[in-house]
């Protein structure tokens, strides 16, 4: 069975925490780094969180597992087979070439979305997505991530009036 710790013990063993000096996506500095992208690519770490949060939205009415561009797609695609749930892909900014799409997938008019992200700082990009969304007529329901620094993204999401919800924060690491 899964469970948070075996998720803890599968990024260890990976060793997708690493000490150092940093700079971050927000532009701040840090003493360690949360290399989720390379957890992302590993099949063990995505099924683990597949089956987490698919198990924590069941009793759900979900109709699309969105993840903003670039590491949160793989992890959106993994709860989207998890979960038989479609999937929707949320890019940085719309292309200026082809259909100019922001979302990709389909979104209906008044779908409930869970939305989905690598790690969180301050929460900025996932917040981006979540409007995104919410701007072509999707309901977000929740917010998942896979691990929260604790650097004020879940103040900047109860503004928002959405809970983030952290299979792990970076306490419960160290």
């Amino acid at each position: 069975m899964v469970s948070k710790e075996y998720l803890i013990d599968l990024l260890k063993e990976n060793e997708v925490f690493k000490e150092g000096h940093f700079i971050l996506s927000s532009g701040k500095e840090s003493n360690y780094y949360i290399d989720m992208k390379k957890a992302i690519t590993e099949p063990e770490i995505l099924s683990t969180v597949a089956k987490l949060i698919t198990e924590k939205i069941s009793d759900d009415n979900i109709d699309k597992v969105a993840g903003p561009a670039l590491g949160a797609v793989p992890i959106a695609t993994a709860i989207s087979l998890e979960s038989k749930k479609p999937l929707l892909m949320i890019r940085k900014e719309k292309k200026s070439y082809g259909t100019s799409k922001l979302i990709e997938g389909e979104l209906i008019e008044g779908d409930e979305v869970i939305v989905v992200e690598d790690v969180t700082t301050t929460g900025g990009s996932l917040i981006k997505a979540i409007k995104a969304i919410q701007e072509n007529g999707g309901n977000v329901k929740r917010a998942f991530v896979i691990v929260d620094r604790l650097e004020g993204a879940t103040e900047a999401f109860e503004k928002e009036g959405i809970k983030l919800e952290p299979l792990i924060s970076v306490d419960e690491f160290f």
